[in-house]
């Protein structure tokens, strides 16, 4: 029985994936269960077992390339089955920039063209049919000359960083962002993070889920001409790994200990740099904190992570003269920045919820118990 290999479906959102590595090489037995594939998908890595035992007869779509949810990976029959090419699907995904589209050139042309970041549209075509040949690439680089910057690498754009691209342009696109900023002094915190030995987004988290109890329009999402509401407190934390920007996610972090979301953060920091969060982890966020500290920024306008209402941008800890009781004294400071959804939540309600997180950060030890 021949069997397909499909791209699976990962989460509500998913509209491709990547191939990232194959386990078996073609001709090869498979075991029914075993990993068969390494599939990159919003942000994370995931093993498809195979669906069948038998030998991996054929790679459809090899390493590194996209393909849609449902599209056929590979095909699998028995040892000793009959196969026939037309059992392949028409149409294989390739890899990103393999194909110029509407225009007639060469291999050698355009494999030129890619290497100097050369639109072969441009280049007038002296081959059969107008096809664009190898000399006519080299001919339009000699006239462009000092003109056309050298490209030093070409990065394609999947994986990882193509679910961002595509996730960080539909939020800025749909969601019509709004940032609010307040100033809130560390003082305590740095004293509970020093005692503790816990991080300083630990201690934001725990403010945050505790802020979103009583603010609960910011941890919602809107649906069509409904705002859900959620019940449940996931927080994600942006980490920034080799691979791109991932958000693991906290669940019910509102239930949690101080402790335990520094646990579970040093956790999923840790797989997310290793490129091994699963899909549950990655999955759920009702609301995101992204801490840019420790790149020495002071203050950013984050975006949202769609679906979600609104994100918490956090920055550096600068020690700054203030004025307190007609003293002026010098004080741990950090500039918090939320940028929330205007559809869903209005000026008003979006820095209450700032100001609840500021005095629950200044308030830091009671948020030990």
């Amino acid at each position: 029985m021949v069997t397909k290999v499909v791209m699976p479906k990962l989460s509500l959102t998913m509209k491709e994936g990547t191939v990232g590595k194959w386990y078996k090489k073609e001709g090869e037995a498979v075991e029914k269960g075993e990993p068969i594939v390494e599939i990159i998908s919003e942000k994370a890595t995931y093993d498809l077992e195979s669906p069948a035992s038998g030998l991996l007869r054929k790679i459809l779509v090899e390493e590194g390339v996209d393909a849609p949810v449902d599209a056929v990976l590979a095909v699998i029959t028995g040892p000793d089955e009959a196969f026939s090419e037309e059992q392949i699907p028409a149409e294989i995904p390739q890899a990103a920039g393999k194909v110029e589209e509407k225009v007639l050139a060469s291999p050698a042309a355009k494999r030129l063209a890619r290497e100097h970041g050369v639109n072969l549209s441009l280049v007038k075509g002296s081959g059969p049919e107008g096809r664009v040949v190898e000399e006519d690439v080299e001919r339009f680089l000699e006239e462009s000359r000092g003109v056309l910057p050298k490209v030093k690498q070409i990065i394609s754009l999947s994986g990882f960083r193509k679910t961002s691209a595509e996730r960080v342009s539909t939020s800025f696109k749909t969601a019509p962002h709004s940032t609010v900023v307040m100033e809130v002094d560390v003082s305590e915190a740095k004293e509970l993070h020093n005692r503790l030995q816990v991080s300083y987004t630990t201690i934001i988290a725990k403010a945050v889920a505790k802020a979103l109890v009583e603010h609960p329009l910011l941890n919602s999402t809107l649906d069509g001409n409904q705002i859900r509401v959620f019940e449940d407190v996931n927080l994600g934390v942006a980490t920034a790994t080799e691979y791109g920007l991932v958000v693991p996610v906290i669940h019910h972090a509102d239930k949690k200990s101080l402790r335990e979301i520094d646990t579970a953060i040093k956790g999923l920091t840790e797989k997310a740099r290793q490129g091994k969060l699963s899909k549950e982890e990655l999955t759920g966020g009702t609301f995101t904190i992204t801490n840019l500290g420790m790149y020495d920024v002071e203050f950013f306008t984050p975006i949202i992570n769609p679906p979600e209402a609104a994100i918490l941008g956090v920055g550096k800890i600068t020690e700054k003269p203030v004025v307190i009781n007609g003293k002026v004294e010098v004080k741990p400071r950090i500039m918090l920045s939320l940028s929330y959804d205007h559809r869903i939540v209005d000026g008003a309600p979006a820095s209450e919820f700032l100001r609840k997180i500021k005095e629950a950060i200044e308030k830091a030890s009671e948020l030990e118990s």
